[in-house]
Protein backbone atom coordinates (compact mmCIF):
# COMPACT_ATOMS: atom_id res chain seq x y z
CA UNK A 1 0.00 0.00 0.00
CA UNK A 2 1.38 3.26 -1.30
CA UNK A 3 2.50 5.33 1.68
CA UNK A 4 0.95 9.12 2.45
CA UNK A 5 1.72 11.54 -0.33
CA UNK A 6 4.32 13.96 0.29
CA UNK A 7 3.81 17.59 0.28
CA UNK A 8 5.15 20.27 -2.56
CA UNK A 9 7.39 22.37 -1.28
CA UNK A 10 6.02 24.99 -3.38
CA UNK A 11 3.00 24.20 -1.39
CA UNK A 12 4.74 24.32 1.81
CA UNK A 13 5.82 27.80 1.49
CA UNK A 14 3.00 29.48 0.67
CA UNK A 15 1.38 27.98 3.41
CA UNK A 16 3.37 29.55 5.76
CA UNK A 17 3.30 33.23 4.63
CA UNK A 18 0.62 35.48 3.57
CA UNK A 19 -1.05 35.37 0.46
CA UNK A 20 -0.51 38.32 -2.07
CA UNK A 21 -1.43 37.70 -6.06
CA UNK A 22 -0.72 34.46 -7.71
CA UNK A 23 2.37 35.63 -9.63
CA UNK A 24 3.89 37.68 -7.73
CA UNK A 25 3.95 35.10 -5.05
CA UNK A 26 5.05 32.54 -7.17
CA UNK A 27 7.63 34.44 -8.93
CA UNK A 28 9.12 35.33 -5.49
CA UNK A 29 9.24 31.97 -4.25
CA UNK A 30 11.09 30.64 -7.57
CA UNK A 31 13.47 33.57 -6.94
CA UNK A 32 14.16 32.91 -3.38
CA UNK A 33 16.26 29.93 -5.03
CA UNK A 34 14.21 27.39 -2.43
CA UNK A 35 12.20 25.29 -5.09
CA UNK A 36 15.20 23.78 -7.18
CA UNK A 37 15.12 24.27 -11.26
CA UNK A 38 13.48 21.32 -12.72
CA UNK A 39 10.60 21.31 -9.92
CA UNK A 40 7.01 20.54 -11.53
CA UNK A 41 4.56 23.21 -10.15
CA UNK A 42 1.19 21.45 -9.26
CA UNK A 43 -1.37 23.75 -10.85
CA UNK A 44 -4.42 22.38 -8.54
CA UNK A 45 -2.58 22.85 -5.49
CA UNK A 46 -1.05 26.06 -6.39
CA UNK A 47 -5.04 27.31 -7.19
CA UNK A 48 -6.64 25.62 -3.79
CA UNK A 49 -3.95 27.62 -1.82
CA UNK A 50 -4.52 30.91 -3.33
CA UNK A 51 -8.26 29.80 -3.19
CA UNK A 52 -8.92 30.29 -6.83
CA UNK A 53 -9.66 28.33 -10.27
CA UNK A 54 -6.55 27.21 -12.55
CA UNK A 55 -7.30 29.95 -14.63
CA UNK A 56 -5.48 32.83 -12.40
CA UNK A 57 -2.36 30.40 -11.97
CA UNK A 58 -2.52 29.26 -15.49
CA UNK A 59 -1.90 33.40 -16.86
CA UNK A 60 0.61 33.75 -13.56
CA UNK A 61 2.78 30.55 -14.92
CA UNK A 62 2.78 31.88 -18.44
CA UNK A 63 3.88 35.13 -17.55
CA UNK A 64 6.76 33.62 -15.63
CA UNK A 65 7.27 31.20 -19.09
CA UNK A 66 7.71 34.42 -21.14
CA UNK A 67 10.45 35.93 -17.70
CA UNK A 68 12.18 32.76 -18.43
CA UNK A 69 11.40 31.59 -15.04
CA UNK A 70 8.68 28.04 -15.63
CA UNK A 71 8.71 26.09 -18.59
CA UNK A 72 6.18 24.05 -19.92
CA UNK A 73 5.99 20.68 -21.22
CA UNK A 74 2.84 18.60 -23.21
CA UNK A 75 1.91 16.06 -20.97
CA UNK A 76 5.12 17.44 -18.47
CA UNK A 77 3.10 19.67 -17.08
CA UNK A 78 4.75 23.23 -15.47
CA UNK A 79 8.25 23.30 -14.09
CA UNK A 80 10.59 25.62 -12.91
CA UNK A 81 13.38 26.78 -15.73
CA UNK A 82 16.69 24.89 -15.71
CA UNK A 83 19.56 25.93 -18.31
CA UNK A 84 23.07 24.18 -19.20
CA UNK A 85 26.22 25.80 -18.34
CA UNK A 86 26.34 27.52 -21.32
CA UNK A 87 22.84 29.03 -21.35
CA UNK A 88 24.36 30.58 -18.23
CA UNK A 89 27.31 31.98 -19.95
CA UNK A 90 25.16 33.25 -22.23
CA UNK A 91 23.06 35.18 -19.73
CA UNK A 92 26.17 36.16 -17.69
CA UNK A 93 27.45 37.87 -21.29
CA UNK A 94 24.03 39.70 -21.49
CA UNK A 95 24.67 40.62 -17.68
CA UNK A 96 28.17 41.83 -18.51
CA UNK A 97 27.24 44.13 -21.04
CA UNK A 98 24.64 45.98 -19.52
CA UNK A 99 26.05 46.38 -16.31
CA UNK A 100 29.07 48.04 -17.81
CA UNK A 101 27.08 50.25 -19.69
CA UNK A 102 24.92 51.48 -16.54
CA UNK A 103 28.24 51.64 -14.43
CA UNK A 104 29.36 54.06 -16.98
CA UNK A 105 26.80 56.22 -16.75
CA UNK A 106 25.72 56.19 -12.91
CA UNK A 107 29.61 57.15 -11.97
CA UNK A 108 28.96 59.92 -13.60
CA UNK A 109 25.68 61.03 -11.87
CA UNK A 110 25.89 59.89 -8.62
CA UNK A 111 25.91 61.78 -5.88
CA UNK A 112 27.31 62.03 -1.96
CA UNK A 113 24.26 60.29 -0.87
CA UNK A 114 24.70 57.76 -3.46
CA UNK A 115 28.20 57.37 -2.33
CA UNK A 116 26.32 56.71 1.45
CA UNK A 117 23.95 54.16 0.08
CA UNK A 118 26.57 52.06 -2.05
CA UNK A 119 29.18 52.36 1.73
CA UNK A 120 26.08 50.82 3.34
CA UNK A 121 25.70 47.95 1.38
CA UNK A 122 29.05 46.84 1.37
CA UNK A 123 28.66 46.88 5.09
CA UNK A 124 26.01 44.25 4.46
CA UNK A 125 28.03 42.29 2.77
CA UNK A 126 30.87 42.61 5.14
CA UNK A 127 28.65 41.16 7.92
CA UNK A 128 27.31 38.11 5.59
CA UNK A 129 31.09 37.55 4.96
CA UNK A 130 32.26 37.48 9.06
CA UNK A 131 28.71 35.22 9.93
CA UNK A 132 30.03 32.72 6.76
CA UNK A 133 26.75 33.06 5.34
CA UNK A 134 26.98 32.15 1.78
CA UNK A 135 22.95 32.82 0.95
CA UNK A 136 23.15 35.97 3.06
CA UNK A 137 26.23 37.16 1.23
CA UNK A 138 24.22 36.41 -2.24
CA UNK A 139 21.45 38.75 -1.36
CA UNK A 140 23.77 41.33 -0.16
CA UNK A 141 25.85 41.15 -3.44
CA UNK A 142 22.84 41.93 -5.53
CA UNK A 143 21.97 45.06 -3.56
CA UNK A 144 25.57 46.41 -3.86
CA UNK A 145 25.43 45.96 -7.10
CA UNK A 146 22.05 47.62 -7.26
CA UNK A 147 23.71 50.44 -4.84
CA UNK A 148 25.87 51.21 -7.61
CA UNK A 149 23.98 51.15 -10.84
CA UNK A 150 20.91 52.83 -9.29
CA UNK A 151 22.43 56.50 -10.06
CA UNK A 152 22.15 55.43 -14.27
CA UNK A 153 18.70 56.99 -14.03
CA UNK A 154 18.11 54.53 -17.23
CA UNK A 155 15.17 52.83 -16.57
CA UNK A 156 14.91 50.35 -19.63
CA UNK A 157 18.01 49.62 -19.24
CA UNK A 158 18.04 48.34 -15.69
CA UNK A 159 14.97 46.69 -16.08
CA UNK A 160 16.38 44.34 -19.00
CA UNK A 161 19.64 43.74 -16.50
CA UNK A 162 17.02 42.84 -14.08
CA UNK A 163 15.19 40.57 -15.95
CA UNK A 164 18.84 38.85 -17.56
CA UNK A 165 19.50 38.59 -13.07
CA UNK A 166 16.74 37.01 -12.23
CA UNK A 167 17.25 34.09 -15.10
CA UNK A 168 20.01 32.92 -13.02
CA UNK A 169 18.52 33.56 -9.80
CA UNK A 170 16.80 29.78 -9.12
CA UNK A 171 20.46 28.33 -9.33
CA UNK A 172 21.57 30.78 -6.67
CA UNK A 173 24.93 30.58 -8.16
CA UNK A 174 26.98 32.33 -5.51
CA UNK A 175 25.55 30.15 -2.20
CA UNK A 176 27.47 27.19 -4.33
CA UNK A 177 31.26 28.57 -4.16
CA UNK A 178 33.30 27.97 -1.01
CA UNK A 179 34.50 31.03 1.39
CA UNK A 180 37.95 31.26 -0.23
CA UNK A 181 36.50 32.38 -3.57
CA UNK A 182 33.58 34.82 -2.13
CA UNK A 183 36.35 36.45 -0.01
CA UNK A 184 38.13 37.18 -3.71
CA UNK A 185 34.87 38.32 -4.80
CA UNK A 186 34.15 40.78 -1.85
CA UNK A 187 37.89 42.14 -2.76
CA UNK A 188 36.61 42.70 -5.88
CA UNK A 189 33.95 44.39 -4.33
CA UNK A 190 35.78 46.72 -2.41
CA UNK A 191 37.48 47.73 -5.37
CA UNK A 192 34.25 48.98 -7.15
CA UNK A 193 33.08 50.86 -4.38
CA UNK A 194 36.78 52.59 -4.00
CA UNK A 195 36.52 53.61 -8.25
CA UNK A 196 32.66 54.47 -7.82
CA UNK A 197 33.27 56.73 -4.36
CA UNK A 198 36.33 58.37 -6.64
CA UNK A 199 34.23 59.23 -9.84
CA UNK A 200 36.38 56.65 -11.63
CA UNK A 201 34.98 55.09 -14.69
CA UNK A 202 37.94 53.49 -16.22
CA UNK A 203 38.89 51.67 -13.23
CA UNK A 204 35.25 50.79 -11.98
CA UNK A 205 34.90 48.90 -15.30
CA UNK A 206 38.06 47.64 -15.33
CA UNK A 207 37.43 46.22 -11.74
CA UNK A 208 33.83 44.64 -12.52
CA UNK A 209 35.26 42.90 -15.34
CA UNK A 210 38.20 41.20 -13.64
CA UNK A 211 35.24 40.83 -11.15
CA UNK A 212 32.66 39.26 -13.39
CA UNK A 213 35.14 37.11 -14.96
CA UNK A 214 36.42 35.80 -11.72
CA UNK A 215 32.77 34.66 -11.09
CA UNK A 216 32.21 33.21 -13.76
CA UNK A 217 35.55 31.03 -13.84
CA UNK A 218 34.58 30.49 -9.76
CA UNK A 219 30.91 28.64 -11.13
CA UNK A 220 31.82 26.85 -14.31
CA UNK A 221 34.52 24.88 -11.93
CA UNK A 222 32.42 23.95 -9.96
CA UNK A 223 31.95 19.97 -10.25
CA UNK A 224 29.35 18.43 -12.16
CA UNK A 225 27.50 16.47 -9.94
CA UNK A 226 26.34 19.76 -8.03
CA UNK A 227 23.03 19.26 -9.76
CA UNK A 228 23.12 23.24 -10.83
CA UNK A 229 22.95 22.58 -14.49
CA UNK A 230 21.17 20.45 -16.89
CA UNK A 231 23.66 18.72 -18.32
CA UNK A 232 24.25 19.72 -22.36
CA UNK A 233 23.24 16.16 -23.76
CA UNK A 234 19.68 16.38 -22.18
CA UNK A 235 18.91 20.10 -23.29
CA UNK A 236 17.13 18.84 -26.58
CA UNK A 237 15.07 16.41 -25.15
CA UNK A 238 11.41 17.52 -25.76
CA UNK A 239 9.86 20.91 -26.62
CA UNK A 240 8.83 22.84 -23.63
CA UNK A 241 7.01 26.02 -24.34
CA UNK A 242 8.62 29.23 -23.92
CA UNK A 243 9.30 32.69 -25.04
CA UNK A 244 10.15 35.99 -24.32
CA UNK A 245 13.34 36.80 -22.22
CA UNK A 246 13.10 33.44 -21.10
CA UNK A 247 15.70 33.16 -24.22
CA UNK A 248 14.61 29.31 -24.47
CA UNK A 249 16.24 27.27 -21.68
CA UNK A 250 15.14 24.08 -21.88
CA UNK A 251 13.77 22.20 -19.02
CA UNK A 252 15.22 18.17 -18.36
CA UNK A 253 14.57 15.50 -16.22
CA UNK A 254 15.21 18.17 -13.56
CA UNK A 255 14.91 17.25 -9.47
CA UNK A 256 11.53 16.18 -9.46
CA UNK A 257 8.13 17.75 -8.17
CA UNK A 258 8.52 21.05 -6.00
CA UNK A 259 7.53 18.20 -3.38
CA UNK A 260 10.18 16.57 -1.45
CA UNK A 261 9.58 17.87 1.63
CA UNK A 262 7.05 16.78 4.39
CA UNK A 263 3.81 18.22 5.01
CA UNK A 264 5.55 20.13 8.04
CA UNK A 265 8.47 21.44 6.10
CA UNK A 266 8.35 25.02 5.43
CA UNK A 267 11.41 26.17 3.72
CA UNK A 268 12.35 29.39 5.26
CA UNK A 269 14.16 31.18 2.37
CA UNK A 270 16.28 34.15 1.51
CA UNK A 271 17.44 33.99 -1.69
CA UNK A 272 18.04 36.51 -4.07
CA UNK A 273 18.01 40.21 -2.78
CA UNK A 274 15.15 39.76 -0.32
CA UNK A 275 11.90 38.24 -2.08
CA UNK A 276 12.66 39.66 -5.42
CA UNK A 277 10.38 40.99 -8.11
CA UNK A 278 10.36 41.51 -11.91
CA UNK A 279 9.47 45.46 -11.64
CA UNK A 280 13.08 46.49 -12.27
CA UNK A 281 16.28 46.39 -10.75
CA UNK A 282 15.46 49.57 -8.51
CA UNK A 283 13.27 47.07 -6.33
CA UNK A 284 15.04 44.60 -4.58
CA UNK A 285 15.80 41.58 -6.19
CA UNK A 286 18.13 38.62 -6.13
CA UNK A 287 21.26 38.12 -6.33
CA UNK A 288 24.57 36.70 -7.82
CA UNK A 289 28.16 38.42 -8.41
Amino acid sequence: MPGPRRRSILISRLGGRPLGGVLDELRGIILDGEVPPGSAIPVDAVAAAFGVSRIPVREALMTLIGEGLVDHRPNGGYRVTTMTAAEFTEIYLVREALETAALRAAVELATEEDDRQARAAHGALDAAINAYDGRLYHRESRRFHLALLRPCRMRRLLHMLDAAWNMTEPLQPMTHLGGGERALLHADHAGMLAAFCARDAEALTAVFAEHHHRLQAAIGALPHDTGLFEPEDQAGSGTPSRSGPGMGMPIGSGSGPIGSIGAGGRVSGVSGESSPGSSGIGAPGSSGG
